[in-house]
């Protein structure tokens, strides 16, 4: 098992085909998920953006589902997640980024702005 101080933080976004259906799409969701818990990963955070129009098409698609995953993990768990999502055909893009203590910051800034908003609404 890992240790705290080997762990780094990252953000994974997940592009998914827009045929999917909803049951589908939180299975595939999970599946990510899991797969960091079960490799000594930890889930930070998870947001869930559903349908939106991509920048330019992809297999011919104009549209995709997007899931953004925020965890900790050693690093070597990421060529284990590189095969799986490569391997599914779900997915038509995704990307990795490590987050430094920047990124970090701002997205608790972020989070901490959207639980505020909905609260006061």
């Amino acid at each position: 098992m890992a240790t705290e101080n080997n762990l780094q933080s990252y953000e994974l976004m997940l592009i998914f085909t827009p045929v999917l259906a909803e049951e589908d799409y939180k299975t595939a969701q999970k599946k990510y998920a899991d797969l960091i818990k079960d490799n000594g990963g930890s889930i930070v955070h998870h947001e869930v953006w559903g349908l939106r129009s991509l920048s330019y098409p992809i297999q011919k698609k104009t549209t995709g589902l997007y899931y953004v995953l925020e965890y900790k993990a050693p690093s070597e768990l990421n060529a284990k997640l590189e095969i799986q999502m490569n391997r599914d055909e779900h997915i038509i893009r995704h990307m990795v980024t490590r987050l430094d203590k920047y990124a970090l910051a701002y997205n608790v800034r972020k989070r901490n702005k959207n639980t505020s908003v909905e609260t006061a609404s």
